[in-house]
């Protein structure tokens, strides 16, 4: 993962000061002195330590949500 990413979705694994590992999914906003924006599903935004990531990836988008049959369908 790098800058030229900005705008697609990604999935970090970031390592916490007690050692426990969090995952933060969502769209990378910005990439700037080695802070990462992320913008999760909800709308509220991460920032997160680029030194405290040790695993990324970018995943698909997230598809629409499904629309559910009518009873008797």
């Amino acid at each position: 993962m790098s800058s030229a990413d900005l705008g697609r979705r990604a999935t970090l694994r970031i390592k916490l000061p007690d050692g426990r590992f969090r995952d933060i999914v969502g769209v990378l906003e910005w990439w700037d002195a080695g802070v990462i924006g992320v913008r999760r599903r909800d709308g509220s935004a991460a920032r997160v330590d680029e030194a405290d990531v040790v695993a990324s990836r970018i995943v698909p988008q997230q598809p629409p949500p499904r629309r559910r049959a009518a009873p008797g369908s």
